[in-house]
């Protein structure tokens, strides 16, 4: 045979195993690609409260078994002391596996998940049972032989735990496994720093709004009053919704509710001014309504640089013959709601009057409308109703829903419903007031 009809011949193991391997590497970018979207899409949808983060752990456990092309994992979280596991989220069990644990009680931070808590350090184990710190398997879990583990480390504390077990190959965990592990549980402890740093701010801008909040007088007998407000989802909000009422030296009660455009610490500084001073025209002026919005607006832009406000001001007063009547006047504000004793909830439609901070010349028109014993009128700012996948008028019709639905309830219950099952998209402030007419005419005197 001559040396040009030789065969070729066949790769020579090593090569083999290095196309192997290379494949291997390609299908760990492309599946790393891959999860970059994903974990970017559900980071954005934690921040934005529209998932737990519990389900941004899961997702980090279920793309690291990807990665690593791992049967199980798991994510552990520590307790405050930062010595045993407070949460354990287990991904990669079948049904059947599930069903064998059921009853078994969740790992709580001993054997090799305890060497990880205690020497926060990467940890690759080839043989799970011959490890000195393994304390063995609960029955019913699935036999597991290897084990690879990276520490979730946040501002120089544990936070919990990144556990791999049984590559699907067969093989134990190499360096390039712990490698990605590592870096997937880093990214792990900046989306939980986030979360925790943006539940926090959260915490501090609504503390901060409702200090700004006036509490409702205790003294507005015979009427009843409830109140409640609740912050938007944005970390850095500070809003300017507020809401007031009290009696007036003419024994009628009145009520307002307001939103200052913008959400930060201007808006709310002048939310604060606006009620503050409207308070004391409420008191010292026994004027309508519209007249009072008025006065207030060229009050303010007169003495005061601030935002554009919306405001509706209502006045619950007895009416000549019986019963109460009630008088408003609304400054760009959605209209109030009135809940009758025989559980229909209305709006009181009225075209609003411009915004206060427009233009202070036009007159303000009031507006009046009999209200019957016992009934409820419910003040509310927008975030209560807007939606961005649908109109401001179904936001409206399903808020008469609810109202109408919970009309037996005492105003402090009535207020937190209307809250609870709000039927807004929840990205922005929403403040309810809501007053109850008495039920006595004498109790008018």
């Amino acid at each position: 045979m001559s040396e040009h009809s030789r065969e070729p011949e066949p790769p020579s193991a090593p090569r083999l195993r290095l196309g192997v391997e290379l494949e291997r590497i390609a299908e760990q970018l492309r599946a790393l690609a891959r999860a970059q979207d994903e974990l970017h899409d559900l980071y954005e949808a934690v921040l934005s409260r529209e998932v737990g983060l519990s389900d941004l752990l899961e997702l980090i456990t279920s793309t690291a078994m990807e990665l690593v092309g791992a049967r199980y994992g798991a994510l552990g979280v520590l307790d405050e002391t930062g010595r045993n596991l407070d949460l354990f989220l287990p991904a990669g069990l079948s049904e059947r596996e599930r069903a064998d644990l059921a009853g078994v009680e969740l790992p709580r931070g001993r054997g090799l998940l305890g060497h990880l808590i205690t020497h926060p350090a990467p940890l690759r184990v080839d043989g799970i049972a011959d490890h000195p710190d393994s304390a063995g398997l609960p029955p019913g879990h699935p036999p597991m032989r290897t084990l690879l583990g990276a520490p979730i480390i946040i501002r120089g504390r544990i936070y919990g735990d990144l556990y791999l077990s049984e590559r699907r190959d067969g093989r134990p965990f190499d360096a390039r496994d712990e490698s990605l592990l590592v870096a997937l549980a880093g990214a792990a402890a900046l989306a939980i720093d986030d979360a925790r740093l943006f539940e926090q701010l959260r915490r501090d801008a609504e503390r901060f709004q409702r200090l700004l909040l006036p509490r409702l007088p205790s003294h507005l007998e015979p009427f009843g009053a409830a109140a409640g407000y609740r912050a938007a989802v944005t970390p850095d909000h500070v809003g300017g919704d507020w809401y007031d009422a009290l009696l007036v030296p003419d024994r009628a009660c009145a009520a307002v509710i307001g939103d200052v455009v913008g959400h930060d610490l201007h808006a709310a500084a002048a939310m604060a001014e606006t009620r503050n001073m409207l308070r004391a025209l409420l008191y010292d002026r026994r004027t309508s309504p519209g007249a009072v919005l008025t006065h207030l607006d060229r009050t303010l832009q007169a003495i005061t640089e601030y935002p554009v406000t919306t405001a509706c001001l209502a006045r619950i007063e007895p009416a000549p013959s019986a019963g109460w009547m009630l008088r408003w006047s609304t400054a760009g504000h959605p209209p109030p709601l009135v809940i009758t004793p025989d559980h229909r909830a209305r709006f009181l439609p009225a075209a609003p009057d411009l915004p206060l901070g427009v233009d202070s010349t036009p007159r303000r028109h009031n507006h009046t409308h009999p209200l019957p014993e016992k009934a409820t009128l419910v003040l509310f700012t927008d975030g209560l109703v807007e939606h961005r996948d649908h109109s401001l008028e179904e936001g409206l019709r399903r808020l008469a829903a609810i109202a109408a639905a919970r009309a037996d309830l005492p105003l402090a219950d009535l207020v937190d419903a209307l809250i609870d099952e709000h039927p807004s998209d929840g990205h922005d402030d929403m403040a309810v007031l809501a007053l109850r007419a008495p039920r006595d005419p004498a109790s008018r005197a």
